[in-house]
Order: structure tokens, then C-alpha cells, then sequence
């Protein structure tokens, strides 16, 4: 077991995830962010993402899925993250990682994109697939969500990542995209979840803070491991109580039954954070603080974490910095001194198989 924890081990996550079955390894959570379709190009033959067609896609997300479910304890939890893109189009997620808008973006993720692009198309188009007109959105989260389900595992919960500061876009005959997806699912009926780890503050007239994962400064500092959720809605109470005196900041909600007198509720599925970024950051980098929530409901401390598609490193180095151990599956090994350098943040080191 020690050969594989607390590692990112390169190559192909499904040939790596089957030496791991073979071995019986067991992890208790997944926290990952599949590739999109179309949206890069490794430059490596089977690589997921540049399928024919977005059916082949989900195709194969879920073949590589299934080797996950083998990895996972029959009590274990997977956090699926996926964001959306338009038929016709490079969308959103394509653009905000580009030029001007994007500072941090690495030269590594700007050759990938542009790669991609010229391989699909040569024009920037995403490739036509049946049953989508340009202009489409292409709802591959719900399709990938879907197919899993169809192919055994629980959907128990989509969560919605609402993005307080998204990139702008140049769009006027529709909204910017502003939120993604995150799909909790699980092995078995039954399984472990620890919501009194994720429970947020329900405090009448204030906004969710610090157990949100996302508010502004205390939860850049909560991502450190500096501010508790305990800290933040102390200091929200106090705030609240500067402002209207002699009325309580914990009063229980005789509406809402699962508000409990010390002002705390379940966790709710609107996860309001913001996107982070950090210098030489790739574009699919998570925010740790959309990664906290996941790793401290599903996991406990001493548990495994696991990431197929590793990329920057995140998911080790929230799981780490929480006590739990991780292992790490990467296709580029140009990725490995982002690894590096995000675990390095915290104070740790990054080790390869």
C-alpha cells in the first residue's frame, strides 16, 4: 500500500488504476475534474477528451469510471466536477483561459488548448456530433452524470459551483456562464458522509461565510488551514450583534428542521466560491476550497483520497493538508513541477511513482 499513497504516478490513469486493483488498493473518496471534450490535446494516442464524437467521450469517461469503482470502498463517496462548452464553438471554458483575461495561464495548458484546436478542426471548432446544432449546449455534465448512473452508480446529489467572479464574455443572446457542476456519487446504497464536518452556519440575514469554501478573505485563509469554520461564524455573529444588539445570532429556525440551536444547518447544494488562481496555474486548476468540502465529508482523517486526473495537484495537497493521505494519477509529466509547487504552498512535498 505504501508504494502508492501520498504519490502522483504518470501515465495513463486506467492502466495505473488496474496495477492498483490488482494490488488491492482501496480508497475511501474520489475528488477529480475530467478533461472536457475537445478542449486539449495532450498529444498522446487514447488520450480522453478528443474522441470522434461527445458520445465516445462519455464512453469512455465511463469505462474509466468503472475502474474507479472498483478502486473505491464499498462505503466511499466520488466527487465529480465537469463544466459545459456550446456545439459549433469553443465556449466559455475555452475563452476565459485565454489572452488578456488570463494571466496565469500556463504556456503548458496554452499549447494544449491550441492543439486541440487545430486537430478538431482547424478552425476552432468543436467537432459536430449527432443530434447537436451549433450553438447547442452540449450538457455534457448531465450526460456524463447520467451514463453513470446508468451504469450503476448513486447519483445522489448534483452541487452547484456558483462562481461569484466568472470570466466575462463578449455573449449578448445569453447569459455568461457563472456556475458548473459537481456530482456527488457513491459505490452503494449506504456510505459514509460526514455532514456534521460540512455543516454551514444559518444565521438569519446573513450570507453563509467561511463554511461556504469561498467567501472572500476568511476562506482564502480557511484554505491554509488558518480560519475554522467555527472562527468564521464567530465572527460573523459578532458583526451581526454590533449591528442589532440584544437580538440573538443562533436562533434556532422552527421552519428549517435540520437548523440546530447553535445556529448551524446541512450543508446546502449551492456552493457559493470563488475561482482561484495561483502563478503558473494550468486552466482546470480547482479551487481548494471547492475541494475541502468534498474531502472532509467523504473522507475521514488517515483515509485515502483519490484523484485519476490529477493535473496541478489540488486535490493532494487539500487532502494532505487535512490529514488524509492521497494518490494521484497524471497522463503529462509536464505537470509535474505544478504538483511541485502547489504542495510546496503548504508546506509539503510531492513524491513520484
Amino acid at each position: 500500500m505504501n508504494a502508492w499513497i501520498d504519490k502522483c504516478h504518470f501515465g495513463d490513469c486506467r492502466d495505473t488504476m488496474r496495477r492498483m486493483i490488482a494490488d488491492g488498493v482501496k480508497v475511501q473518496t474520489i475528488v477529480t475534474s475530467p478533461p472536457y471534450w475537445g478542449l486539449r490535446d495532450y498529444g498522446v494516442d487514447g488520450q480522453i477528451g478528443q474522441e470522434a464524437t461527445l458520445p465516445q467521450f462519455i464512453a469512455r469517461l465511463v469505462d474509466v469510471f468503472e475502474l474507479c469503482r472498483e478502486l473505491l470502498a464499498d462505503d466511499g463517496t466520488a466527487w465529480v466536477n465537469m463544466g459545459d462548452a456550446y456545439a459549433g464553438s469553443w465556449g466559455a471554458q475555452s475563452r476565459e483561459h485565454a489572452g488578456k483575461h488570463a494571466p496565469n495561464v500556463s504556456a503548458i495548458s496554452a499549447n494544449q488548448v491550441k492543439a486541440a484546436q487545430i486537430r478538431a478542426s482547424g478552425t476552432g471548432n468543436l467537432a459536430r456530433t449527432p443530434g447537436l446544432k451549433a450553438k447547442d449546449l452540449m450538457g455534457q455534465p448531465w450526460r456524463l452524470a447520467f451514463a453513470l448512473q446508468d451504469a450503476g452508480w448513486y447519483l445522489r446529489r448534483d452541487i452547484i459551483w456558483s462562481k461569484p467572479n466568472p470570466m466575462p464574455e463578449s455573449v449578448t443572446d445569453r447569459p455568461t456562464t457563472a456556475h458548473e457542476y459537481l456530482f456527488l456519487l457513491t459505490k452503494s446504497e449506504q456510505y459514509f458522509y460526514d455532514a456534521d464536518a460540512v455543516k454551514e452556519p444559518a444565521v438569519m440575514g446573513i450570507e453563509p461565510r467561511g463554511v461556504g469554501f469561498g467567501f472572500g478573505t476568511d476562506a482564502e485563509q480557511r484554505a491554509r488551514g488558518r480560519v475554522t469554520a467555527r472562527d468564521s461564524f464567530k465572527r460573523e455573529s459578532s458583526k451581526r450583534a454590533a449591528v442589532h444588539p440584544g437580538q440573538s445570532t443562533g436562533t434556532h429556525r422552527p421552519d428549517r428542521d435540520d437548523t440546530l440551536p447553535n445556529g448551524f444547518r446541512n450543508r446546502r447544494s449551492v456552493w457559493t466560491i470563488a475561482t482561484q488562481s495561483y502563478s503558473g496555474a494550468h486552466f482546470a486548476t480547482f479551487p481548494e476550497a471547492l475541494v475541502e468540502p468534498c474531502v472532509m465529508a467523504g473522507s475521514r482523517p488517515g483515509d485515502i483520497v483519490f484523484d485519476p486526473f490529477f493535473g496541478s495537484g489540488t486535490t493532494g495537497s487539500v487532502a494532505q493538508r487535512l490529514g488524509r493521505h492521497w494518490i494521484g494519477c497524471e497522463l503529462n509529466p509536464a505537470y509535474e513541477p505544478l504538483q511541485r509547487d502547489r504542495l510546496r504552498q503548504h508546506g509539503l512535498a510531492l513524491e513520484i511513482a
